[in-house]
C-alpha cells in the first residue's frame, strides 16, 4: 500500500491556462434579435460565438466577409476576358508583321484596313465592358 502512495502520478490532460476565464454572463434574445445576431455572426467569419461577442463588447474590429457567388463569377469572367483581350493584342502585332513580310504593300494595306475595322468594333465592345463593370461596382458592391 505504501508503494502506491510513493509512486509519482503522471499529469495528463490539458495544461491549465495562466489566466482562465471563470466569470460568465448570460444574455437573452427575442426571435428578431437572435436572427440578427446569427446574421452578424455568420458575416464575421468567426467560428466561436463567445469570441464574436467578446470582440463586439471590447470594440475590436469585427471582420465581416460577404461572399456573393454572382460577384465572384463576374470577376472571374472579367479576368478571363481581360487575358483574352491581351492575347488579341499580341496576335494583332504578329499579324501586322506577317502581313508585311508575306504580302505586297498594297495587299497588306487592304488586309490591314479590314483588320482595323474589326479592331475598332472590338474597342467599342471593350468600352461597353468597362462601362458595365463600373455600373456593377456602383450598384452591387458597397465601397465603405
Amino acid at each position: 500500500m505504501n508503494d502506491q502512495n510513493n509512486k509519482k502520478q503522471q499529469k495528463t490532460g490539458r495544461r491549465p491556462k495562466a489566466d482562465p476565464a471563470k466569470i460568465r454572463y448570460t444574455i437573452s434574445f427575442n426571435e428578431v434579435e437572435h436572427s440578427r445576431f446569427l446574421e452578424l455572426f455568420d458575416q464575421s467569419g468567426m467560428t466561436v460565438k463567445a469570441h464574436f461577442i467578446t470582440s463586439c463588447i471590447f470594440e475590436k474590429t469585427i471582420k465581416t466577409v460577404k461572399l456573393d457567388k454572382g460577384t465572384i463569377d463576374f470577376y472571374m469572367r472579367l479576368t478571363s476576358f481581360h487575358s483574352q483581350f491581351r492575347a488579341v493584342g499580341v496576335n494583332y502585332n504578329q499579324i501586322v508583321k506577317l502581313l508585311y513580310t508575306h504580302f505586297t504593300e498594297k495587299k497588306a494595306a487592304a488586309l490591314l484596313f479590314k483588320l482595323e475595322k474589326q479592331t475598332i468594333e472590338m474597342v467599342e465592345i471593350f468600352r461597353k465592358v468597362v462601362q458595365l463593370t463600373e455600373e456593377f461596382n456602383q450598384k452591387h458592391l458597397k465601397n465603405e
